[in-house]
């Protein structure tokens, strides 16, 4: 298929539904919800980072693409045409990471984690994984969670709790996580935490 073929068939809607959706996991960690399927970009990318890029992207916001994106034809010129994002081969130098295969997902802290005067300035970083529910499970705690959540997907970095608990301490520094799986969306913003099983 043509890189340029997919985008939103309808716009402003679809933009609409996905920062809904996008605003709502952040505000609520570890919850999973699905996006219709409303855009087909160019492999490896998947439905529902697509549509988080062509929301929160434009050219403003610099992106970041782990290797297997990067090197897939199209996929660079999907984001440059749909989203007008400049591509930066600096991870620290991106509001945006995306990453296909989250088991090889660099560490968090390989990203710009902000300021304490511009702690906004941190990287959001895009995981694709083939599932949530499985692997590794997290309890979350802290804003937007009442009491704690049990959250899990797979595959994920083997030190990812590890890397979680450090980006956490660096708060209100730090990260933000969002993890997607075909149609479906969740995220793990800096503010939340992972207790003990």
């Amino acid at each position: 298929m043509s890189a340029l073929a997919a985008g939103f068939a309808d716009p402003v809607h679809a933009s609409q539904n996905t920062f809904r959706a996008v605003m709502d996991a952040l505000a609520r960690p570890g919850t999973i919800a699905s996006l219709s399927r409303i855009v087909t970009p160019p492999l490896p990318l998947s439905p529902a980072a697509a549509a988080v890029a062509l929301t929160l992207l434009d050219y403003e916001t610099p992106v970041w693409l782990d290797g297997a994106l990067s090197v897939s034809p199209g996929v660079g010129e999907w984001f440059r045409f749909h989203t007008g994002a400049p591509v930066t081969l600096d991870p620290r130098a991106a509001s945006f990471a995306f990453v296909s295969d989250a088991a090889q997902a660099p560490a968090l802290d390989g990203f710009s984690l902000g300021t304490s005067e511009y702690p906004d300035r941190s990287t959001t970083l895009v995981l694709q994984v083939e599932q949530f529910g499985a692997g590794e499970r997290f309890n979350l705690s802290g804003p937007g969670i009442a009491g704690t959540h049990a959250f899990s997907a797979a595959p994920l970095p083997k030190d990812f709790r590890a890397q979680l608990l450090a980006n956490r301490d660096l708060f209100p520094r730090g990260v933000d996580v969002i993890l997607v799986s075909d149609i479906t969306i969740a995220a793990l913003p800096r503010s939340v935490r992972i207790d003990a099983d």
